[in-house]
């Protein structure tokens, strides 16, 4: 792992305190307050438009609470290169002209800086990424022509490129069928042996309960 000079290891690796975010006069988010340590996993349950998204943009630094504090190893949330946030795969463009380890490699922008080639190192990481969630054969494939739980498996390796300890996943498990789900969730069991702390957004009560904390 890189060094973080802004971690204050014996923090929480995620603390929400009190937070509220109001929206054009209504209240998305009320006086939440939890924290989550190292390799815990975690599902945030509600029905769509309950705030999941919400909470994931604060704790990822895109979008400013309106009160409450967020820290990430005690310090606030944007420009920490720990945390993934694994959109929803309807909001992405599948059209768009890249290729699989074109992704991947996008996890490691933020250690390359401004201008700057990926060296070998930067490969070997997005290869040890796709072999991790087990997709290596794909990596030159162009990302629409992924089923839906290979492009989860690709964003996953992304973060892993990224060297993520802390991945924020919205809905990945929708839409998928059960032996994706399955795996897919067999790959969360492997994050946690890496120690990586996953925050799963899902409207599914039962899988909730049967595979989170």
């Amino acid at each position: 792992m890189y060094p973080h000079s802004h971690h204050q290891e014996d923090q929480p690796i995620l603390d929400v305190r009190h937070l509220n975010v109001r929206y054009n006069g209504r209240m998305a988010l009320e006086n939440i307050t939890f924290h989550l340590h190292a390799g815990e996993r975690v599902a945030v349950v509600g029905p769509n438009g309950a705030g999941k998204s919400t909470l994931f943009k604060v704790v990822s630094g895109v979008l400013q609470p309106s009160s409450g504090d967020v820290t990430i190893f005690g310090s606030q949330p944007g420009g920490h290169v720990c945390i993934a946030y694994i959109p929803q795969r309807s909001q992405v463009d599948w059209n768009f002209p890249v290729s699989v380890a074109d992704v991947v490699m996008m996890g490691r922008s933020a250690k390359l800086g401004p201008l700057n080639w990926p060296r070998k190192q930067d490969w070997d990481f997005v290869q040890h990424a796709l072999e991790t969630v087990q997709i290596n054969d794909l990596a030159s494939r162009q990302i629409s022509q992924l089923s839906g739980g290979q492009q989860q498996r690709m964003f996953i390796a992304r973060a892993l490129a990224q060297e993520a300890e802390l991945m924020l996943m919205d809905e990945p498990l929708t839409g998928l069928d059960t032996p994706s789900q399955e795996g897919l969730l067999d790959l969360l069991d492997t994050l946690r042996g890496q120690s990586v702390t996953v925050m799963v957004a899902t409207h599914d009560l039962d899988q909730a309960a049967t595979h989170f904390d």
